[in-house]
């Protein structure tokens, strides 16, 4: 007898039913159904011989779909790379231009992570639950940076339609609360539609001692020599010889989001070196050769005018000449920073034409996540010389010119020089309210199915219009519902109708903007906008009126003479906010600054026990030190006096705390941003098992803490904050007097935090990295308030 089964489940039927079964039919099988409720198709017999084998159809994208390359650059200003006139040569991107099609007329939010957000779901900011950076959320629903589930990325969208899909670079939209080895990972890039991922999790990272993650776990490079984008150029083209070897009949989407040009400015001397010379001139100089380079590329009307420079940058030729030196020396490493990323960048690009995907590749380049940083006048190279007063910060930089630029500094390019690489257009990054901050570069290149070569389109578009273009390109479907969740509408509007219409009528017509009380409403080419000073009473705010139409770049407020029109702006703005869970308005002194406990993985835990082999933490995501009292003791079995190592540490050589053994004792090293402080145990390690404490008594003000980086170190170096003690097994065996220029160890870190080592960049210049700890350490516990 042969029984065919619904499906690979085994009915069971009663020895009656049988009976009778086989009494009243004379046939040996059961007659044939349609497909099971499993989708098996084929016969399952007691034998091989009286079955059938079924296999389900290999599902596979629609026939000729395109690959996709998101390609984001960060910190880039408009003015930036030599493809829209500035004079940071991008030879790949020109080409890119050239070939394909320039969009002047393109927006961003202003700031890193609501851009990213923006650009993978296709919905705006606050609506995705990122008002601001992810580890300034707050609890209220546009700004707890918890993507939600029912608003899809483009990677889980292109998934369903049979994409492999890959991201590499920065990501910055994981809550920093779950940036951590046990997750969860429901939204870490894998667990939002990426197959892969090879990047970091923050605003930013050290180029050559990056905090790197592989899917969902940490990773290292170390000891590494090479930067970092060249890292992540290598992977990228890793993952697509995988792809075209395994997968050829799918197509692939790659998320390249690079760390360039956001600080640090690293980058090997050959890069930086190519422009020995070149900005002596100064960024007076830069602005009106850029200017005229736009106006010649067509990108800028020939009757535009450059609005002025900022009021608070100097003129360069008031600057003295050593300030000249110095300040031409950051621009050179700025400029050598993008040339070499869009050297890395044509790599990948080169490898595409080499395996035959090149023209059928749609490649989506936006040259910056917003405008260029506001920085500070003098530029940053490493905290403590940002710290002094203005008249020393020349002298100490050019102590270090030769360290400029290399992994032994943290550089950020002078203001003079990010407002002047956003020309034409005035202020800067997480200025919401004004072009400055929120028009950037894009280019669209896809030969396949774009006639014209090097075109100029001046449709308005936001980045919330980069999802849609993509789906429309590629013929996807967007499921109804996707893991489960039921999806809710894009936001965003393709720009598909535009590729081969220059002439083509706007279609996204209005749109807000909105980080930290800055905000603007944009509708059919006027705008009403608000620079919210912080620390200011939003009823107090002055709203401004600009017909762009005319005034492109916004140098002339015609909002008295306009009240009506400034009005129904205004209730538009009311409207959308509303709308997109932008409200409540937060001030930048209202919320809380990057950090804290409440958003750790840890939350408001009083006490943290951490064992050696956990994972290395992002000091944003692991334990807290700020503004409070705390002590961290480690517990150590000494087989050996000779037994040494870190017991842990946070931070980097340019900031931090570290706690290690060393010549037979106990040290501690805190590192300031401008000395090394070590506090060095008076009597030697013995064997046997021992509790190594430090311990910080606070009595400095809260604001100490957390302004430390922004208050001028000659003010507070008589102001005492605090002691910094260390102990064996209780007894005090060292102790000193700590200032509040010293607490940076309460800083935003450029690094990580360790157990039983110190890996990446080495905090106390007394060992080099990983110096691990070679004797037993049972645990490392941190308490708070003690």
């Amino acid at each position: 007898m042969m029984i065919k089964f619904h499906g690979y489940r085994k009915q069971i039927v009663s020895a009656a039913a049988v009976f009778i079964m086989a009494a009243c039919q004379q046939s040996t099988t059961i007659p044939d159904t349609n497909i099971s409720e499993d989708g098996f198709q084929g016969k399952i017999g007691k034998t091989v011989e009286e079955s059938q084998e079924w296999w389900p159809e290999k599902k596979k994208a629609t026939d000729g779909a395109p690959n996709v390359l998101v390609f984001l650059l960060d910190d880039a200003g408009y003015g930036t790379s030599s493809a829209f006139g500035g004079l940071m040569e991008t030879p790949v991107l020109d080409s890119l231009a050239n070939n394909g099609l320039r969009y002047t007329n393109f927006h961003t939010t202003g700031v890193c992570s609501p851009t990213r957000a923006a650009l993978l779901t296709g919905r705006n900011h606050h609506s995705v639950h990122m008002g601001h950076l992810n580890y300034n959320a707050l609890g209220y629903p546009g700004y707890d940076g918890y993507l939600p589930e029912d608003k899809a990325t483009i990677a889980e969208i292109l998934k369903e339609n049979h994409y492999n899909t890959y991201a590499v670079g920065k990501y910055h939209v994981t809550p920093v609360s779950e940036i951590t080895s046990v997750g969860p990972f429901d939204r870490w890039p894998l667990g939002k539609g990426f197959d892969h991922f090879f990047g970091w999790h923050l605003g930013h990272t050290d180029q050559y001692h990056p905090n790197l993650y592989e899917d969902n776990q940490v990773t290292s490079v170390e000891p590494n020599k090479q930067h970092v984008t060249t890292l992540l150029a290598d992977k990228a083209i890793k993952y697509i010889a995988n792809q075209r070897s395994i997968a050829p009949e799918n197509p692939f989407f790659l998320y390249f989001s690079v760390g360039a040009i956001h600080s640090p400015h690293q980058v090997d001397k050959k890069w930086s070196d190519l422009y020995k010379g070149k900005f002596d001139k100064g960024w007076d100089w830069y602005r009106e050769e850029v200017f005229e380079r736009q106006k010649k590329l067509g990108i800028v009307a020939q009757n535009a005018e450059l609005p002025d420079r900022d009021p608070s940058v100097p003129a360069w030729e008031s600057l003295s000449p050593e300030a000249r030196k110095l300040y031409a020396r950051y621009m050179e490493i700025y400029a050598g920073f993008m040339t070499h990323t869009d050297h890395e960048f044509g790599r990948i690009i080169k490898y595409l034409e080499e395996v035959g995907v090149a023209d059928n590749t749609v490649v989506i380049a936006i040259i910056g996540d917003n405008g260029s940083s506001h920085s500070t006048a003098h530029g940053n190279i490493n905290g403590y010389i940002s710290q002094l007063e203005a008249d020393k910060q020349v002298p100490e930089g050019l102590k270090i010119y030769e360290k400029m630029g290399t992994e032994h500094s943290f550089m950020d390019a002078p203001s003079g020089w990010t407002q002047a690489t956003n020309t034409p257009f005035r202020l800067w990054k997480t200025d919401a309210n004004a072009e400055g901050g929120t028009r950037n570069p894009l280019i669209v290149y896809y030969p396949k199915a774009i006639k014209e070569k090097g075109g100029i389109r001046k449709q308005y578009s936001h980045v919330i219009d980069i999802a849609p273009t993509i789906i429309d390109i590629t013929g996807s479907n967007i499921p109804a519902v996707i893991k489960g969740h039921a999806q809710k509408s894009i936001e965003g509007t393709s720009l598909f109708y535009s590729l081969n219409d220059a002439k083509a009528a706007d279609r996204h017509t209005i749109q807000y903007y909105e980080l930290r009380g800055k905000r603007a409403i944009y509708k059919d080419g006027w705008k009403a906008s608000v620079y919210h000073e912080s620390g200011t009473s939003f009823a107090d705010d002055v709203w401004e009126l600009y017909n762009l139409n005319e005034d492109f770049n916004e140098r002339i407020d015609i909002a008295k003479q306009n009240p009506g029109k400034l009005k129904e702006l205004q209730d538009i703005f009311d409207g959308e906010a509303k709308k997109y869970n932008v409200y409540p308005l937060i001030d930048a002194r209202q919320g809380r600054g990057a950090g804290g406990r409440e958003r750790s993985a840890f939350g408001t835990a009083d006490k943290i026990i951490l064992y050696p082999g956990v994972d290395q933490f992002l000091t944003l995501s692991g334990p807290q030190f700020k503004s409070e009292s705390f002590s961290i003791t480690a517990s150590v079995d000494i087989a050996s006096v000779n037994e040494q190592g870190v017991l842990f540490a946070t931070g980097s050589e340019f900031e931090g705390l570290s706690l290690f053994a060393k010549d037979g004792r106990f040290q501690v090293a805190h590192n300031t941003g401008s000395v090394v402080r070590h506090l060095e145990s008076d009597k030697l390690l013995t064997v046997g098992k021992h509790e190594l404490k430090f311990e910080l008594n606070y009595t400095g003000k809260k604001q100490d803490l957390i302004l430390a980086t922004h208050i001028k170190a000659q003010k507070q170096e008589d102001i005492d904050a605090g002691t910094e003690s260390i102990y064996i097994d209780n007894v005090k065996v060292g102790e000193r007097t700590i200032k509040a220029s010293e607490a940076r160890y309460v800083g935003f870190y450029k690094d990580a935090i360790d157990v039983g080592e110190d890996l990446n960049s080495p905090v106390s210049n007394r060992y080099q990295s990983p110096f691990r700890y070679t004797g037993k350490l049972s645990k490392i516990v941190i308490e708070y308030g003690k």
